[in-house]
């Protein structure tokens, strides 16, 4: 599905990211782990099309998107958890919801919302109200929800656990689970880097925006990932 092929990318004239390569199949999980200022939330950035490649190629089922947009991205098939959660605060659970399924038909919005709450029954419960007033693992299912709204076929999640309770990462990763049981490809940052590897199949280690390590999950280092 994914082809990521000597990636260079950053802001400006700093270089964050130093020719990156990896491939991804429909279902499989990938853990991207290293320390802060590493350059994960830069590769899954320029994965999402919120920043553009300096050189190298980001392929998607045959098709080099490096020129799409962020918003075309998404209608062909890529989410984003950002870090931080993104939501809106001042529109209600269902807006921001709404919100996110926006590329998809109208007529699907009630099947697409009926899926999230499915999986994440607290939103149905608060769907009324306004995202800001919600607790930091609330907005983060909403910023889950959110993404899930576009259907997407790949999905990067970027810090899952991030100042949550433990009980609520469980929540998230039960809800990876299932989106990964129903075909969606997984690339996961997580600054609990054993629960990133437990949870996925595949890993790749960055220093410096340089990859250091790539292989599968289960064998990773320990020395590069603490």
């Amino acid at each position: 599905m994914l082809q990521v092929a000597d990636l260079v990318c950053g802001y400006g004239d700093i270089t964050a990211v130093h020719g990156i390569s990896l491939t991804l199949g429909q279902g499989e999980t990938m853990a991207l782990v290293g320390p802060n200022g590493a350059g994960k939330t830069s590769f899954l950035m320029a994965l999402a099309g919120h920043i553009q490649p300096q050189s190298g190629t980001i392929t998607l089922d045959g098709e080099t998107i490096n020129t799409l947009a962020a918003a075309q991205r998404c209608m062909r098939g890529i989410g984003l958890v950002p870090e931080g959660r993104r939501i809106f605060p001042d529109l209600t659970v269902m807006e921001n919801l709404v919100v996110g399924g926006y590329s998809r038909p109208r007529s699907e919005q009630t099947l697409n919302l009926d899926h999230v709450y499915d999986i994440f029954p607290r939103l149905h419960d608060r769907q009324k109200q306004l995202a800001g007033s919600l607790s930091g693992g609330e907005q983060q299912m909403l910023a889950f929800g959110r993404a899930m709204m576009a259907r997407p076929r790949l999905m990067l999640v970027d810090e899952l656990s991030l100042g949550l309770m433990p009980r609520v990462v469980d929540e998230c990763y039960a809800a990876l689970d299932k989106l990964v049981a129903a075909g969606i490809a997984v690339i996961l940052v997580d600054q609990n880097s054993d629960a990133a590897l437990a949870f996925c199949s595949s890993a790749l280690i960055l220093e410096s925006g340089h990859m250091t390590w790539s292989g599968l999950a289960a064998n990773a280092p320990e020395s590069l990932t603490h």
